[in-house]
């Protein structure tokens, strides 16, 4: 049975409102998820306050949520990217574990045909 618990997130000065759910095949808790929201309304409203702080002329609170938006995909992109590389890294020690196998195989083979 799916737990769930409501929380509030204020985001550049406005409520919203969200209902947390864990079912019970999930490794993290409600009170983890809930954490992993609270940080996330911190690090989208410090944005916000960066860009309110910065007065750039003309820019209204959306053009902030819309800069802080721009700057949090932006990280994810590249986050996901780093992570790209980690997989490529992770081929390439697998092909060469795959031919390491494979010499080692050969060298069996080349000292067994001797006996």
């Amino acid at each position: 049975m799916a737990q769930q618990q409501a929380i509030k997130l204020k985001i550049a000065g406005k409520s919203y409102s969200f209902t947390l759910k864990h079912e019970a095949n999930e490794e993290q808790s409600l009170a983890e998820k809930e954490e992993l929201y609270r940080l996330a309304e911190r690090e989208v409203n410090a944005y916000v306050t960066r860009f309110e702080k910065a007065k750039y002329e003309g820019f209204s609170t959306q053009d902030c949520l819309a800069m802080a938006a721009l700057q949090l995909a932006i990280s994810s992109v590249s986050l996901a990217r780093s992570r790209e590389v980690g997989s490529e890294d992770l081929r390439r020690l697998e092909a060469l574990r795959d031919e390491v196998m494979k010499n080692r195989e050969q060298v069996r083979t080349y000292f067994e045909n001797r006996r």
